[in-house]
């Protein structure tokens, strides 16, 4: 029996002209099972969305393994769990990886996945079960396969994470084959801004879709599909323009000795810090294209450091350090 919702200042409820706002008037009704059906419930989201009220999240179908042509290059997406967010010292608790085909900088195919967990030498601290869903009972006597794991990124001719500058500076500490393979960061290698999504967060970029967000395997799902759509407005896949940027060769441009009362304006600027734990300088820099980088250094000796010979730390870099500690 359908009950009718309350309504402001006792006013009374009228059933709406709209069959498709009635089907979601009766949906929100606490005395309405929700039915199974896929069908069914995808007419409820439509009824919900006709009202011009709700946007009904859907939840992500990971895209399911397809047969890969042989001239295709072979990438993977990786995405770790980790007890803490310190490169140099936690430790992993989670891999998965999506091994993926491509070909013309387009998703051709999903080849397989790689998952494995692995305990860590002292109980994971409850912040982090709360973030990643992991428990010390999914881990015990679990450890990840490094021969294993070492077949699985053999064929690799690029290693996508959505935080590279974490994922790949702690996958080299475990396993150094990683050092040997080119990186780019889904999160920060596209201009997301530019294509009108408010941030690089997975749940903005997949807008219409939700997935189990921060665990390993799911987010490297949320990762593939952004990168095998299209972007907003455009006919560019979002692995191409990855590709693009990754492609680019790059200087990373130290502001060692930068006064301090300027962090702000070099923070506003693009310029990250670095903590100095990592043996490169403690310090501010960037990452400029290499043919932004004279404009950079000059914008540094003027508005910086005010001195025309001021001595900048610079390094060019590639995707095959890029991320790297070792840069």
């Amino acid at each position: 029996m359908f009950k009718p919702p309350n309504t402001p200042f006792g006013l009374p409820w009228k059933q709406p002209a709209n069959p498709l706002v009635k089907v979601a008037s009766e949906a929100l009704s606490l005395e309405v099972a929700l039915p199974d059906n896929a069908k069914t419930t995808e007419t409820m989201a439509r009824a919900l969305e006709a009202t011009g009220d709700y946007r009904v999240l859907r939840r992500l179908i990971p895209r399911t393994s397809s047969p890969r042509s042989a001239s295709d290059r072979v990438g993977l997406i990786v995405d770790l769990e980790t007890t803490g967010l310190d490169t140099a010292r936690n430790e992993v608790l989670e891999i998965a990886a999506i091994k993926f085909g491509y070909a013309d900088d387009r998703i051709t195919s999903i080849i397989e996945t790689f998952q494995a967990f692995q305990q860590p030498s002292a109980p994971i601290e409850p912040a982090i079960t709360t973030l990643t869903g992991i428990t010390d009972a999914m881990v015990a006597g679990h450890h990840i396969d490094d021969e294993a794991l070492a077949q699985f990124v053999s064929e690799a001719s690029i290693v996508v994470a959505h935080s590279a500058a974490f994922d790949r500076k702690v996958a080299e500490r475990y396993w150094p084959l990683f050092e040997r393979v080119h990186w780019a960061c889904s999160a920060t290698g596209i201009d997301w801004k530019a294509h009108g999504l408010s941030g690089a967060r997975l749940a903005y970029l997949l807008a219409e879709l939700f997935h189990g967000a921060h665990r390993a395997l799911d987010d490297c799902h949320a990762v593939l599909e952004i990168l095998a759509r299209n972007l907003p407005g455009t006919d560019q896949s979002g692995l191409q323009a990855l590709l693009d940027r990754a492609r680019r060769s790059q200087h990373r441009i130290w502001a060692d000795g930068a006064p301090f009362a300027l962090k702000d304006v070099l923070k506003q600027r693009g310029y990250r810090w670095n903590d100095g734990n990592d043996g490169q300088p403690k310090s501010w820099y960037v990452d400029a294209d290499a043919d932004a980088t004279d404009a950079e250094l000059d914008y540094l000796r003027k508005e910086i450091f005010q001195r025309e010979d001021a001595d900048i730390v610079i390094r060019a870099i590639t995707s095959l350090d890029r991320f790297s500690n070792r840069v």
